[in-house]
């Protein structure tokens, strides 16, 4: 005899006897040999000897019955699943509408029996744990979260970043469109019947292992954007750019190969090449101090320091070549002269200012950041800052967490690592840079 929870309180949600067609009510009878579609009877067609195809009269059978007691003597398990569906459906607290939904039992019954057996039973509150525990781990091997120490971007919908992540979304771990978004249209139409051929049988049966490989696919895909950290794709580029130019076009041929390595030996694999990069070029550069005769460190600082000033003076010797070409304009005549008197005075050639007079240019106007997303993120100094250097607050913010992050991981910036990080006009980078330092948000190296 096999002893299971009853369908339901509705007789009409429990399944229909093969024989009769009318709902089963407790107990009733189970075939033990047919199968995968059980064949559930009634008792009276149990006892005439029904037959149907395969099944036979003589085959194995189960008494299914839920009349039998679980945590309780004087409580059944029928009793206990209808006690939980009604706490479900009427909120816990409101035992005397439990009590009226279950008809068997009164209020103080309900409550003492729910309290004392689903409450208060530590052997069922560890089961609960552990079931919550499992069902976490299961859905750490689906979902694709961000780590808890990073910050999940949430751009607006249809935005670019949205775009850049591919239509993720932080809230749900998931994606608007998944690889192979239609696959579960080739099994709306499927169903399966009693009166299928072998054959149909068998070719609805490939129709599910076809669907079940593209899901794999889909699993597949997702593990490796979730170990390699893919989903913040800027982020992903900013750190990309630590390594020189020579090992950032080595880094983008070997990404083909990170779907088979794991992304702890990816990494080494990048990192080790980079280091290999850096020891030609020091072998590179102690051959040449070789060559020149240079045997002490304190000789290749003074060659250094002699190289870079033949090489100024080598571009100041050019520098008539390039002004003929600005002679019949006198204009560009103009502002060329102003650039390099901005050269030798140490300032940047574009922070040199002329005038409208002399240039025939019309400053740009101060950047409207009325509607624009990320402007309720920033300081009054912050906005009049986008306003003036023309740039939108998402992307202020981004560069300025990227800033904020290595200045603190190398203990201070300067100005030329800020641009090797930030890839946008050298004038912006240096009035940013700037504001930074000045607000006190990094610090120089």
């Amino acid at each position: 005899m096999d002893r299971l929870a009853p369908f339901g309180a509705d007789p009409f949600d429990k399944p229909p006897c093969r024989s009769c067609s009318s709902y089963l009510t407790e107990p009733y009878i189970k075939c033990a040999e047919c199968g995968p579609t059980p064949v559930l009877l009634c008792l009276q067609c149990f006892t005439r000897g029904f037959e149907y195809k395969n099944h036979l009269s003589d085959h194995k059978y189960e008494i299914m019955t839920s009349d039998f007691p679980v945590l309780d003597p004087n409580w059944t398990a029928h009793e206990e699943v209808t006690l939980l569906e009604a706490v479900m459906d009427c909120g816990f607290g409101n035992w005397q509408d439990v009590a009226n939904q279950m008809r068997t039992k009164s209020k103080e019954d309900c409550e003492s029996h729910y309290m004392k057996h689903f409450i208060n039973n530590p052997l069922f509150s560890s089961t609960l744990l552990s079931l919550k525990q499992m069902e976490q781990a299961r859905t750490a091997d689906t979902a694709i979260p961000f780590k808890p120490a990073d910050d999940p971007p949430r751009p607006a919908f249809d935005s670019l970043l949205s775009r850049d992540m591919a239509g993720y979304m932080p809230a749900r771990a998931d994606f608007v469109e998944e690889f192979d978004n239609y696959a579960e249209w080739d099994l709306r139409d499927i169903d399966f019947v009693d009166d299928d051929s072998d054959i149909l049988h068998a070719l609805k049966i490939a129709v599910v292992d076809i669907y079940h490989s593209r899901l794999k696919e889909r699993q597949r895909r997702k593990k490796i954007i979730r170990d390699h950290g893919l989903i913040n794709l800027r982020k992903f580029q900013i750190l990309e750019r630590r390594y020189p130019k020579e090992v950032q076009d080595m880094y983008d041929s070997m990404r083909h190969f990170a779907r088979i390595l794991g992304p702890v030996e990816h990494s080494k694999f990048i990192e080790s090449h980079a280091l290999e990069f850096e020891l030609r070029r020091e072998i590179k550069k102690l051959q040449e101090y070789r060559r020149m005769g240079i045997q002490t460190f304190c000789s290749a600082k003074v060659f250094d320091r002699l190289s870079r000033s033949r090489e100024e003076e080598k571009r100041k010797r050019s520098m008539l070549s390039e002004v003929l070409q600005y002679i019949q304009d006198g204009g560009a005549c103009q502002r060329w002269l102003c650039k390099q008197a901005a050269i030798d005075s140490g300032l940047s050639p574009a922070s040199s200012v002329i005038s409208s007079s002399a240039t025939g240019r019309r400053h740009a106007p101060p950047l409207n950041l009325t509607g624009l997303p990320g402007t309720d993120k920033l300081n009054d100094k912050e906005k009049e800052l986008c306003q003036v250097v023309r740039l939108v607050p998402g992307a202020y913010l981004e560069y300025k967490a990227a800033l904020v992050n290595e200045c603190r991981r190398q203990g201070g910036l300067r100005l030329a690592q800020a641009r090797s990080l930030i890839k946008i006009d050298v004038n912006k980078t240096r009035k940013i840079y700037d504001f930074l330092l000045k607000e006190g948000y990094i610090s120089k190296a």
